[in-house]
C-alpha cells in the first residue's frame, strides 16, 4: 500500500469518520470521501481538518491537491498554498478559453 494512502487511511480513522478511498492509486491520484451529516456543524469542520491533513501530507511530499479534475470550492484553499502566484494566470487561461463562464460555472478552475 502506498504511503500516501495508508496516510489517509490513518487519518480518517484516527477522527472517527467513516470515510473511502476511491480512484486511481496507482498513480497516487485518489479521492477520499467522508460520510458525514451535513447539518452536524461538527462533523463538517472535522472532516475539512481530515482533508487538510490528507493534502498537507501530498504537498510536503511535492505532490498536488488535486489531480485531473476542476477545482472548485472544496479545493481552492489548497490550490493556493501549492500555486499561489500561479492562480492570476490559471484564471486568465480559462478565461481566455471560457470567456463566458459557463463550463463548471462558479467554480474556480
Amino acid at each position: 500500500m502506498p504511503d500516501a494512502l495508508r496516510n489517509a487511511r490513518e487519518t480518517i480513522a484516527s477522527r472517527g469518520i467513516d470515510g473511502a478511498i476511491l480512484g486511481h492509486v496507482g498513480d497516487g491520484n485518489y479521492h477520499a470521501v467522508f460520510m458525514l451529516d451535513a447539518k452536524d456543524e461538527a462533523d463538517i469542520e472535522r472532516a475539512k481538518a481530515v482533508n487538510a491533513e490528507i493534502v498537507r501530507y501530498a504537498l510536503e511530499r511535492g505532490g498536488t491537491c488535486t489531480g485531473e479534475h476542476g477545482v472548485g470550492f472544496g479545493k481552492k484553499e489548497h490550490l493556493e498554498a501549492e500555486h499561489g502566484d500561479s492562480i492570476p494566470f490559471m484564471r486568465k487561461l480559462k478565461n481566455m478559453a471560457d470567456p463566458n463562464g459557463i463550463m463548471n460555472p462558479g467554480k474556480l478552475f
